[in-house]
């Protein structure tokens, strides 16, 4: 049985859907105002990989990921740009939907935009109001009152007293509180016309918490699966979003037989360079375009799935060329046989242990440690045997999107960085050694070969004459 890591409960947990065979997954998706960073793709590879294998699991997936496309940082660039919000983000959304596809990952089942659900946020906002956990300020703002939900905190682990407002959490003038956010921004004079909405409250538009909380309750229902993100977002954001809609839904006080807002909370690590967390405020962040052109975008996967979901990873050139250098072992042994993708009997040894990896909090570490004892086995196997193996590793890795390429294609790539031959004087070069060994000049075909590898291409002789090249 699958066991998911829940934040809510610190602990794993046996996965009880709560319909039978279906999941409802709602991940909180990117602020469109730039291009993508390759903590984005952590977040897109790591969902991306739990939807697969729930699905290969048999499970019906329905998997909702949202859209930022109203928010401070958007306003501001929008201005400095001089250009409408609508044409910001929506350049910024295609350079999005391009990396996700350059990456190989599948689209949401739904992506919705948070301007398209202004009327569900007011609607939220107006119940949090009846149910006396919300108030309007001053200065406008319509803000959630944090001290009188007693149950606050149950994601974070924390006390009141121990919890701060958060990075996106201002403190300012009107709140009664200083751990109390905003739910409706009040429009400011300077502010453009297509970043304000009518509501009851005034001109305004909605506070970034409260837009997850009426997406996901509008389209997966007060009561869902999963929700995942990134561990930043843990707090304020989540455990905001608790607030809201279990406040939303049962005011103050849920009790114990009432249904949780969400049943699992799935929470992937940070992404670290040179052992500091990536951020932009430290300059050490790396857009998912530019690492693709050195990288191959498999290998930036496989680099995200080597380290499990929960841990955070290092990043580095040298950790994706190690990443590379595993692929290519993989790829090297399915080019021993002709790899067809089968149906696995789950009673297969290598299928069980895979799928007691994968089920144990998506391990995707020790699957993919299955991966390449498998590629042991068929280096060492022959004939009917090895097609077998092969088979059996191309079909397991195919739930975690890897090794599903020609094999020849993907050695002969190698790495983005090599400034090396081409194909074309990679042949070439061959076609001589051929020569020379037929004229018996054997010093000048192992003259070839060394100065192949010096740059980077090895040749392998196969029976019948024929040699095969890749790049190390």
């Amino acid at each position: 049985m699958l066991q998911i890591y829940n934040t809510l409960s610190r602990s794993k947990q046996a996965f009880k859907p709560i319909v039978p065979g279906q999941v409802k997954m709602y991940v909180c998706g990117m602020t469109v105002y730039d291009f993508c960073h390759i903590g984005h793709a952590r977040v897109m590879i790591v969902f991306d990989m739990v939807v697969r294998w729930l699905r290969a699991s048999g499970y019906e997936v329905l998997y909702v990921r949202n859209i930022t496309d109203i928010d401070d940082k958007i306003i501001q660039r929008a201005i400095e740009n001089g250009e409408p919000i609508s044409t910001l983000t929506n350049r910024f959304i295609d350079a999005m939907h391009a990396d996700s596809d350059e990456l190989g990952l599948m689209h949401p089942d739904q992506e919705p935009r948070a301007t398209d659900f202004i009327a569900q946020m007011q609607g939220m906002i107006g119940k949090l109001i009846e149910n006396e956990l919300a108030y309007q300020s001053d200065n406008g703002d319509v803000n959630f009152a944090v001290r009188l939900l007693p149950r606050y905190g149950q994601l974070s682990g924390k006390s009141l007293d121990e919890l701060n407002a958060g990075e996106r959490v201002a403190i300012v003038g009107g709140k009664r509180d200083p751990l109390d956010f905003v739910l409706w921004k009040s429009a400011k004079p300077q502010e453009p016309a297509d970043t304000r909405w009518a509501s009851p409250w005034g001109e305004g538009r909605p506070g970034w918490h409260i837009e997850c909380s009426a997406m996901s309750c509008d389209l997966l229902g007060e009561h869902f699966d999963i929700h995942g993100g990134g561990a930043d977002l843990q707090f304020p954001h989540h455990e905001n979003e608790i607030a809201q809609s279990e406040g939303a839904l049962y005011g103050k006080n849920r009790k114990e037989d009432d249904a949780p807002f969400v049943n699992y909370w799935m929470h992937n690590g940070h992404i670290r360079v040179n052992e500091e967390k990536m951020s932009k405020s430290l300059g050490n962040f790396f857009l998912i375009r530019d690492v693709l052109k050195s990288f191959d975008p498999e290998v930036l996967r496989f680099f995200m799935l080597k380290a499990h979901y929960r841990s955070p990873i290092n990043y580095s050139d040298a950790q994706l060329e190690e990443a590379r250098a595993g692929l290519v072992r993989l790829y090297t042994a399915l080019a021993q046989a002709e790899a067809k993708t089968v149906t696995l009997d789950p009673q297969n040894p290598w299928a069980k242990r895979f799928a007691d990896a994968m089920n144990d909090d998506f391990n995707t570490p020790e699957a993919i440690a299955v991966l390449f004892d498998l590629a042991s086995e068929v280096n060492r196997a022959q004939g009917d045997e090895q097609q077998t193996l092969a088979s059996t590793m191309k079909s397991l890795a195919n739930s975690l999107n890897f090794l599903q390429r020609d094999p020849t294609e993907f050695l002969q790539a190698g790495s983005k960085q090599d400034s090396g031959l081409s194909a074309a004087q990679i042949e070439e070069q061959i076609t001589q050694r051929l020569a020379a060994k037929l004229a018996k000049d054997f010093a000048k075909s192992d003259l070839i070969r060394k100065t192949l590898l010096d740059q980077g291409v090895v040749l392998e002789d196969k029976p019948g004459g024929l040699t095969e090249w890749r790049r190390t």
